[in-house]
């Protein structure tokens, strides 16, 4: 067995240096969540006291709790969760469908079309809000959830996305299905979309979190409490008395949860997906 090799003083120094380094970036970006923590547990006296307390001075687990009873907490957890998760579905289902035409059929004017459908990526959210206000209003759908649901189920990042890894799947599997008598339906089904399932779990988890954290659409469409969104539901702790902001630093602790937990179950297709989304290669 070999011994290890011994370090110099300078290798050992930046070695030193650099997890150092490391170390201090990631308790940087780690202490806004830690002061969320700190906040949502401490009696809202103490929220704004010279000098600031990094933790509080009795610990208030009651404060998860209360949240529930202060407002209609519930309610607006499953909202968020009903409109977030429907989102999710459609998205892959209508995303997986398009990228598929887009990579693999041949039409009339397919790399014009998929040129305006990317165009709608730099089209800025606010620019659209006042039209699809007029267009659920048409359809008589304001403070409902198909007008939460239907304007966000159409995703050109998610065609986007699912058509560059499409195109980098061998033609050859392809080609062997067809002359097996399979539709493109159950090639999609079959082949394509068990080789995505990486680019699938990063597409999920980006438009679920997108959808749970969105503000201004839910913001314009809703009327009242029965269908808003927990992060409209979070402003409510604001009033004319002023801001509970203990309560609001537990409804935005409880509110990480479910992006926190997706990330972790879903985490080594994440990683994957990242990786094999960055290449975009394609034939």
């Amino acid at each position: 067995m070999t011994a290890r090799k011994r370090q110099s003083p300078a290798e050992a120094a930046l070695w030193s240096l650099r997890h150092g380094g490391m170390v201090a970036v990631t308790a940087l970006f780690l202490f806004p969540f830690f002061w969320m923590l700190s906040n949502a547990l401490r009696p809202d006296g103490e929220v704004f006291t010279i000098p600031p307390r990094l933790f509080p001075s009795r610990m208030q687990w009651h404060n998860f709790l209360d949240v529930w009873v202060y407002l209609p907490f519930g309610q607006f957890f499953f909202n968020s969760f009903f409109v977030a998760a429907s989102v999710t579905v459609i998205v892959l289902v209508v995303s997986s469908l398009a990228a598929y035409a887009f990579a693999r059929l041949r039409f009339r004017f397919k790399a014009s079309l998929f040129l305006v459908y990317l165009g709608t990526l730099m089209v800025p959210q606010a620019v659209i809000v006042i039209p699809l206000f007029l267009m659920m209003g048409t359809f008589g759908w304001i403070d409902t959830y198909q007008a939460l649901i239907i304007p966000a189920a159409f995703s050109s990042f998610g065609t986007f996305l699912l058509r560059q890894h499409f195109m980098s799947i061998p033609k050859e599997l392809e080609e062997a299905a067809l002359i097996d008598g399979a539709t493109h339906l159950r090639i999609l089904l079959v082949i394509f979309l068990p080789l995505s399932k990486q680019v699938i779990a990063l597409l999920a988890l980006f438009t679920f979190t997108g959808q749970w954290n969105s503000f201004l659409w839910p913001l314009i469409v809703t009327n009242g409490p029965d269908h808003a969104t927990l992060a409209l539901g979070l402003t409510l702790f604001q009033g004319q008395q002023g801001t509970e902001w203990n309560y609001m630093m537990t409804g935005a602790a409880i509110s990480m949860l479910p992006g926190l937990l997706l990330t972790i179950l879903m985490h080594r297709y994440i990683f994957k997906g990242i990786a094999v989304g960055s290449g975009f290669g394609g034939r």
